[in-house]
């Protein structure tokens, strides 16, 4: 009988080679079988393969196992979990050989596949061919990018070749929106997350997975506004931006969207894009509709979408135009929403090079506006004795007087 081995592995122990710190600790146990887990008080979880928490610590611990791709698409596997399946043979299953790496209780390192080597050379690999069966991989490869692109990690071009074989062979098909949307959301909180729609783009993927991203690329906008020119560049620019203005996903993903509508501008009237924010809406809408994007995500990049034009001319608007956009944004009960769609806005003006640096008091101007006329409120009108229809109207004027005293001050 095999002796009962436990192991280290994944991302804790790259992690540590990269000197990054430790979030989550993963064990791989050989020479066990369930029974013996549970006689040691280890708690099962997981319906696939036998995977247990510890007694103590609640940290993941699976026994070895292989797997055989049975169908298309990254259910179609199945696992077998034995005491004759070695270290080796667990991680060659892996993505990336710098995830198949391994720390016995000693510290010693086992590396069978190199994985060592490619984090000096700052490479993504692939472990080995059995990559191609699963096209979640290509979704965990760009997430990577976006998380190690500080570091100065790129796709090595051999996973490159086979990512592009996979999305040719239709194996990005068959990946479940719910699947989709939650590596998406994971590389919406990366440092880098314009890397993970470029990876997606440079094997094809995006346009399976995002067409109307895909669609941004290659559509000019006017230089004098945009030096940068191509929609697509703009996009993943304004991504960044809002990587810099916040680490939360909702407003990132609303500067991922907030131009869907200008690729599908009609040729004739480039490089302008006169109305792209209603289309941009829809476009919006649909898309996270077919991903099953939460409604918080989804509510404020309609918004985003459909007012950031307006937002961008705040200075310029008449005050009941000011008015109408807290009002249509629901801003008055969601003001904490409305503070998410005003930085979003603010990375699409800075998300334009040359401009990333510029002022942009558009945001300012429409928080004072919300500020002034939230002490505006319904109670203060009933008390003044308005009633009936005559209160929405007055509070109506009301709001609209503080939004001009707040123009005369800016």
């Amino acid at each position: 009988m095999n002796k009962m081995t436990i192991y280290l592995v994944g991302g804790a122990v790259r992690d540590q080679l990269l000197g990054l710190p430790l979030k989550d600790r993963d064990w791989v146990v050989t020479g066990a079988t369930p029974a013996a887990m549970l006689q040691q008080g280890f708690k099962p979880v997981g319906s696939d393969f036998p995977v247990f928490l510890h007694p103590q610590t609640s940290e993941e611990y699976a026994l070895a196992r292989t797997e055989r791709k049975t169908a298309k698409g990254y259910h179609g596997f199945q696992f077998h979990a034995a005491t004759d399946v070695t270290l080796e043979q667990d991680l060659a299953r892996r993505d990336l050989t710098i995830n198949a790496m391994a720390q016995d209780v000693d510290g010693t390192l086992i590396d069978p596949y190199g994985g060592q080597a490619d984090l000096q050379q700052r490479l993504l690999r692939h472990v080995s061919a059995a990559f191609a069966e699963d096209p979640v991989r290509i979704l965990r490869v760009a997430r990577f990018a976006a998380r190690f692109a500080p570091l100065g990690f790129q796709v090595a071009s051999d996973t490159q070749h086979l990512m592009q074989q996979m999305v040719a062979a239709g194996e990005v098909d068959a990946l479940v929106p719910e699947r989709v949307w939650q590596e998406t959301l994971k590389a919406l909180s990366e440092p880098t997350p314009a890397r993970f729609f470029e990876v997606l783009r440079d094997c094809g993927a995006l346009a399976v997975l995002f067409p109307e991203v895909e669609r941004l690329f290659g559509v000019p906008q006017p230089a004098q506004y945009h030096p940068e020119i191509d929609c697509g560049i703009h996009t993943l620019l304004v991504l960044q931006q809002a990587v810099k203005l916040s680490a939360d996903p909702e407003v990132r993903f609303a500067a991922l969207t907030h131009d869907l509508g200008k690729g599908l501008t009609p040729k004739e009237i480039l490089p302008s894009h006169h109305g792209h924010e209603r289309l941009s809406r829809e476009l919006t809408t649909q898309l996270c509709e077919r991903l099953k994007i939460p409604n918080r995500f989804r509510e404020l990049a309609e918004h985003v979408a459909e007012q950031h034009g307006r937002i961008h001319k705040a200075l310029e608007l008449q005050p009941k135009t000011v008015l109408n956009v807290l009002e249509v944004t629901d801003a008055f009960r969601k003001p904490e929403r409305f503070a998410q769609l005003l930085l979003a806005c603010e990375a699409d003006a800075k998300g334009r090079t040359g401009f990333e640096n510029r002022p942009y008091p558009q945001a300012n101007y429409f928080r004072d506006a919300l500020r002034a006329c939230q002490q505006v409120d319904v109670q203060t009108v009933i008390q003044a004795g308005f009633q009936g229809a005559q209160i929405k109207e007055e509070l109506h004027r009301r709001r609209i007087t503080v939004i001009k005293q707040i123009r005369k001050e800016s």
